[in-house]
């Protein structure tokens, strides 16, 4: 087994240099307790005989922890480096994990997930923005280590959570373009459902995502007392977050509904690839149709897109930080304190791509 086949060779290269196993081993580990000449001599010898050191796995496992983190994804792992949303949170937890010395192991929320979240050695998890009642979750509680939610699903006595007020989000976003005189807004949106489908939202289906439910649900709750049709606003779903879907999106949605002045969407990524699709459609933004976007990723201001901003790093490192404390809290021996919800802020940016509708601004 491997642990057996490293002390054979911790021992080999201890008979060799007629030095004790403690020697050879802390040549490998605490290299600062021997001297630089017997130093050298032990890795000499361990280049002979082709031995990398012992197994740090192993040597973890028998400490009691693998001082690394899970992170569980939304979806396939290239969406990560994809989805300029992800990338920002990515980035807050490689901060929190850099400051803690912890590697990142990370994981796609898929059936297909190999290997499977109970063979990952971990000391805690972190997962980012997932369905009601994903499977992973019950996975993540069988491993009895600390859990952090990021996003969705929303808060629970399992786990510590960390995320922004959607809802808020969404009735921002319904107020600005009410105050416009807006009354006809319909929304895009990423995928929300478990299913991997492109074409207009079921009016009577609740979306599995509480991020993107409760956003919508936010906006709906602004139009109403304006005199929008709240209920029946148009949505249009795309299975990724991208410009291309953006793009393709607005087509489809102004396509079946050109009475709207106004789309909101979930996402900047989808708001940049709409702007894009409307400008070679000949729809003159904001005068014909206002375009308001979430997340204020880097290229929203360049591209004067009314955004909804909200701290993508910080997120990634208020939950990376918080679940460092957890796993301190465990290693100690203490007592798990009450789950904690943090609750960050987001802020309305209004640039070029809101104004009033044109039978109201003339």
């Amino acid at each position: 087994m491997p642990r057996q086949a490293s002390e054979a060779s911790l021992l080999s290269i201890a008979r060799t240099l007629g030095l004790s196993t403690a020697t050879v081993s802390n040549a490998f580990n605490r290299p600062e307790r021997v001297s630089a000449g017997t130093l050298a001599r032990i890795h000499a010898e361990a280049e002979r005989k082709g031995y990398a050191g012992p197994d740090p796995a192993a040597r973890q496992l028998r400490r009691g922890r693998a001082d690394a983190i899970g992170l569980v994804l939304t979806d396939e792992l290239p969406f990560a480096f994809e989805d300029h949303a992800a990338v920002g949170f990515l980035a807050g937890v490689a901060q929190s994990c850099q400051e803690s010395g912890r590697s990142l192991v990370m994981l796609a929320s898929t059936a297909t997930t190999n290997p499977p979240l109970g063979a990952v050695a971990i000391d805690g998890l972190i997962i980012y923005s997932v369905a009601d009642g994903e499977p992973l979750l019950t996975a993540g509680r069988a491993r009895r280590v600390p859990m952090v939610v990021v996003d969705q699903p929303h808060a629970d006595p399992g786990w510590d959570w960390v995320g922004i007020d959607d809802h808020g989000v969404g009735r921002v976003a319904g107020e600005h373009l009410a105050r416009l005189g807006h009354r006809s807004v319909g929304v895009l949106a990423p995928r929300l459902s478990r299913t991997r489908r492109n074409g207009p939202w079921p009016a009577d289906e609740e979306p599995a995502y509480a991020v993107l439910r409760e956003r919508i649900t936010g906006l709906r709750a602004a139009l109403a007392p304006h005199g929008g049709h709240a209920a029946a606003i148009p949505i249009e779903e795309r299975t990724i977050s991208s410009e291309r879907a953006g793009a393709t999106g607005l087509q489809a949605l102004m396509s079946r509904h050109p009475e709207l002045t106004a789309v909101f969407c979930l996402s900047d990524e989808l708001a940049l690839g709409a702007l894009a699709r409307a400008a070679e459609l000949g729809i003159d933004v904001p005068r014909q149709l206002s375009i308001v976007g979430v997340d204020d990723i880097e290229r929203a201001e360049a591209a004067g897109l009314t955004t909804i901003e909200q701290p993508l790093q910080a997120k990634g490192a208020v939950a990376g930080r918080l679940l460092m404390s957890r796993i301190e809290e465990r290693l100690a021996g203490r007592k798990r304190a009450p789950a904690q919800t943090r609750t960050l802020p987001t802020t309305l940016h209004v640039r070029s791509t809101t104004a009033p509708p044109r039978r109201i601004a003339s």
